[in-house]
């Protein structure tokens, strides 16, 4: 079950809400635990029993871990945790991965294979499984004690809105809301919750969903037959389709989040609007970047080494671990390479370089740098992406037929134009006031219309369309 989805939008989510309001203040994490339990049911019955089986085991360490005294009991624990946490993931997401490449390397010397039955992929598992390993990280650092009673560490881990695809919410910062939100359970807050969640429906329907059908229609076709017009419209199309889907859903996660009084981390703020790929990364998917920071980057030494050498090698791992947490193929890892790359350039001469350039070259060039990697992304196999890079760079134009697919067209001069609004301060001001200003009666008045008429076209896109992906509900 995904949130842009009939079922989800006229049952799941009034029926939670409902429930929800309605109940004492004692039942609501019990409502939340019961929901997330069949939210996740619905799509993977079976895995279920893995979050549930490895967070009883991690609740007790930790516990345990908390009590007691001895350094070295303590750092065994914190190992015995992440290990079986972190192998999980591996399992589940990157042993077809390994057996493949293992035997692609038997092969070679005439070896038969390892036999291997290919496992299918928990929903949500990269994203539940940093947050399990933060809380025991945070436990462990003493940042926050841990949580007394066993349902509500279910509540942090499951909770429904960021199981799927985040924002990956470390635990200190969910900590006391878990057990005490009640300064947050406001009339306001659930107003302004429903707003953003469906301006975050709106993004993902209504512009990522139109993006999408395009790049997969372009990216269906020979690569080497492209012209080079195509397949840059394919590759923006999946540019924007990426972003909107993402942040969108990002967006509700939030939303829904507010209605309820928690209050999740922002996720993304204009990563097209980046002056650099250093600021993208600032602005791109936010929680991962804090939690590769905190639980990767400081650990292997961070900015504080003895070299330049060093600081560009923690660097690259963090940005290598992060393309391939994203996926078990070499695309992502090489993606992930391609960003570190533009970082340490960016410590070098770039960042000197953009800022010498101006405002609208740095931005145009940061794009067109993450254009170039979203390739990668998008097309998995080295082969036909290195195909596609030929087609892109042809130099084999042809011109537009914007009636070939105007709605196509239109929605994409929509996309750009939300992509790039926050590059002015105007702009800037108006997406502030819509997502973080206290609202007056007469905002509250306005904004409504909008979001019921958003809304009504985002259900009515639903259910006339089978086309609606979610990039990241395989990661």
């Amino acid at each position: 079950m995904v949130f842009s989805s009939a079922v989800f939008l006229i049952g799941f989510l009034p029926l939670f809400l409902l429930t929800y309001f309605a109940v004492d203040k004692k039942y609501k994490n019990i409502v939340i635990l019961i929901s997330s339990i069949i939210f996740y049911s619905w799509g993977a019955p079976k895995f279920i029993f893995v979050i549930l089986g490895t967070t009883f085991l991690d609740y007790h360490l930790v516990r345990w871990m908390w009590n007691t005294k001895t350094p070295l009991k303590r750092r065994l624990m914190l190992t015995l945790s992440v290990t079986v946490n972190i192998g999980l993931l591996v399992y589940f997401k990157y042993s077809n991965f390994f057996v493949e490449n293992f035997n692609e390397m038997l092969a070679v010397v005439g070896v038969d294979g390892i036999k291997w039955t290919k496992l299918i992929l928990p929903i949500g598992i990269s994203f539940y499984t940093f947050e399990t390993i933060t809380y025991v990280v945070d436990v462990y650092r003493r940042v926050h004690k841990p949580l007394d009673n066993f349902w509500d560490y279910q509540v942090y881990i499951i909770f429904f809105p960021k199981l799927i695809a985040g924002p990956i919410i470390r635990y200190h910062e969910l900590a006391d809301q878990i057990t005490d939100r009640s300064a947050n359970e406001t009339i306001d807050n659930r107003l302004t919750g429903f707003y953003r969640f469906v301006i975050g429906l709106a993004k993902k329907v209504l512009i990522a969903n139109v993006m999408g059908a395009e790049a997969d229609r372009i990216m269906g076709l020979d690569y080497a037959t492209l012209d080079a017009t195509t397949a840059w419209i394919g590759i923006l199309a999946y540019t924007f389709q990426i972003y909107f889907d993402f942040s969108g859903y990002s967006d509700m996660a939030i939303g829904i989040g507010k209605m309820t009084g928690f209050k999740f981390p922002e996720n993304f703020n204009n990563p097209y609007i980046s002056q650099s790929i250093s600021e993208f990364w600032r602005r791109w998917h936010m929680t991962l970047g804090a939690w590769m920071r905190n639980y990767l980057y400081i650990p292997l030494g961070g900015n504080k080494v003895d070299s330049k050498a060093r600081l560009f090698f923690n660097l690259w791992i963090v940005f290598i671990f992060s393309g391939f947490w994203h996926g078990a193929s070499w695309s992502f890892i090489v993606g992930g390479a391609y960003h570190g790359l533009f970082l340490i350039l960016d410590r070098l001469f770039l960042l000197k370089l953009l800022q010498k350039i101006g405002k609208g070259p740095a931005t145009l060039f940061t794009f067109f740098i993450a254009v170039i990697g979203w390739v990668i992304f998008r097309i998995e196999d080295f082969g036909q992406a290195m195909q596609y890079y030929k087609s892109m760079f042809s130099f084999n134009f042809k011109g537009l037929s914007f009636t070939d697919n105007p709605e196509f067209y239109t929605i994409f001069a929509v996309a750009i134009l939300f992509a790039f609004f926050a590059s002015f301060k105007k702009g800037q001001r108006i997406q502030d006031l819509v997502y973080f200003d206290t609202y007056p009666l007469k905002r509250h008045l306005a904004i409504s219309f909008i979001v019921v008429i958003l809304f009504l076209c985002s259900l009515a896109s639903i259910t006339s369309s089978g086309f609606n992906p979610f990039i990241y509900y395989r990661f």
